[in-house]
């Protein structure tokens, strides 16, 4: 009951089978043993995690570069092809009308533009990281790879000019 003027029962330890102390002295050997258990060495501690590799401002401008990157190539694909069902849906007059003697209509033209298109979007893409996103990367790992070997902080240094290939 919550209101006993009795005093709680004695805490158990958490293991009352388990001693508290080995019943043998430090200097005893078991049976198996030849000579006492080498004492542990004292190591130095476990290092914290590792810092950034760089500043956080070189970060943030290689997930800007990164983010540019993904959203102009993105939207210059699927642009062209909502272009194309837009103008297909509401403009049909246009999409039919034809474009020279051969009987190739404008729809049928942009509809087989699209594959030159994607790659031409493909080929911006991998100029456009090579430009931008790259030196920055690699500027980030260059750096990295310095502060890791040295075990020091890398002098800043401005890559945006790209690496040398």
């Amino acid at each position: 009951m919550p209101h006993d003027s009795q005093p709680p029962p004695p805490r158990q330890p958490p293991y009352p089978h388990r001693p508290a102390r080995p019943p043998y002295p430090g200097d005893y050997l078991m049976p198996w043993q030849s000579c006492p258990p080498p004492r542990p060495r004292r190591t130095a501690p476990a290092p914290g995690p590792a810092p950034a590799p760089g500043n956080h401002s070189d970060l943030r401008r290689l997930r800007t570069a990164y983010r540019l990157l993904r959203r102009l190539s993105t939207l210059t694909a699927l642009g062209y092809f909502t272009l194309f069902l837009l103008l297909s849906g509401y403009a049909p007059g246009l999409m039919t009308r034809p474009v020279g003697d051969g009987g190739l209509t404008t729809g049928l033209l942009l509809a087989v533009c699209q594959l030159p298109v994607a790659l031409v979007s493909i080929a911006v893409y991998e100029w456009t990281a090579r430009r931008t996103v790259d030196p920055l990367s690699t500027g980030l790992r260059d750096r990295a790879a310095r502060r890791h070997h040295t075990g020091g902080p890398a002098p800043a240094q401005d890559r945006r000019k790209g690496a040398a290939r």
